[in-house]
């Protein structure tokens, strides 16, 4: 009940404030109710709808990305030997960055003058790649240092849900000479899509509200190129003090995460009957 109430009094608290001229520039006894002015400034703003876009794309590139590679690398590691041990460990370091240090290690890193990437791409030929510094590779900046935080976490679910299925049809499929590819399309991802959903849960609903990769990265720059909702609603509040008209940013997040975790649960929880043969 105490948790609840700790959930439910901000969030009220929100859908009011969203309805008021709440403003860090007045006291609180000059708030008073306007209505709907701030949702329709909201909607008639086109900035609002760059930032609709730039969320969904977020989410999309690094959900995408991360459950890719977090599959291969799990696939890669399946077999128990000693060298699948040490992977193991070594691909779990990134879980252990805070994403503002990753961030921090990846520009170092990343630096046209001193980078250990830059210098990698010399030797290709390709000189001052203008990584975060361009709105034509912002985004693929901030979902590459986002993948490289939390591929080992859809990595974690994918390998414990292959350790987890049963041997015997596996076998069964052995004996009739069943290839790889037919084993893998016909037993392996039927059984492991509720592994996978889940997965893709966990990683979407913290992409669609990220903040800290792409504020400590180029704070939603160059320009608004990386302005997702989040940053928008940040910006609204604390720095032009508009505490009012960013609620609506807010709650409208709220409603695409909800929205979008309602309906991977309903595929995990079918794909999981399914697994189960029920």
């Amino acid at each position: 009940m105490i948790v609840l109430i700790g959930i439910m009094v901000p969030f009220i608290v929100a859908i009011l404030l969203s309805f008021t001229n709440a403003s860090y520039r007045l006291p609180m006894d000059r708030w008073k109710f306007t209505g709907l002015g701030n949702w329709i400034e909201m909607i008639t703003n086109p900035e609002f709808y760059h930032a609709v876009f730039v969320t969904l794309s977020y989410a999309i590139c690094a959900t995408g990305s991360e459950l890719l590679l977090g599959m291969g690398i799990a696939f890669l590691l399946r077999k128990e030997n000693r060298y699948t041990h040490i992977l193991k460990v070594v691909f779990m370091f990134p879980l252990m960055v805070a994403p503002a240090i990753a961030v921090l290690i990846w520009q170092l890193m990343l630096s046209n003058s001193v980078g250990i990437v830059e210098k990698f791409l010399n030797l290709f030929g390709l000189f001052n790649f203008p990584w975060a510094a361009s709105p034509k590779t912002a985004l693929f900046t901030v979902v590459f240092i986002d993948a490289w935080v939390n591929t080992p976490f859809v990595m974690l679910l994918v390998l414990a849900g292959i350790q987890s299925l049963p041997k015997s049809p596996f076998e069964a499929a052995q004996v009739d000479g069943a290839g790889a590819w037919f084993t893998f399309r016909t037993l392996t991802l039927p059984m492991l899509k509720p592994f996978i959903y889940i997965a893709i849960l966990f990683r979407s609903m913290a992409a669609l509200q990220e903040f800290g990769i792409i504020f400590a990265t180029t704070k939603g720059g160059p320009g608004n190129t990386l302005m997702n909702i989040s940053l928008t609603a940040y910006l609204t509040a604390f720095t032009y003090q508009r505490l009012a008209r960013a609620m609506p940013y807010l709650l409208i997040l709220w409603l695409v995460v909800n929205v979008t975790a309602k309906f991977i649960v309903e595929k995990q929880r079918k794909y999981a009957k399914e697994a189960a043969g029920l």
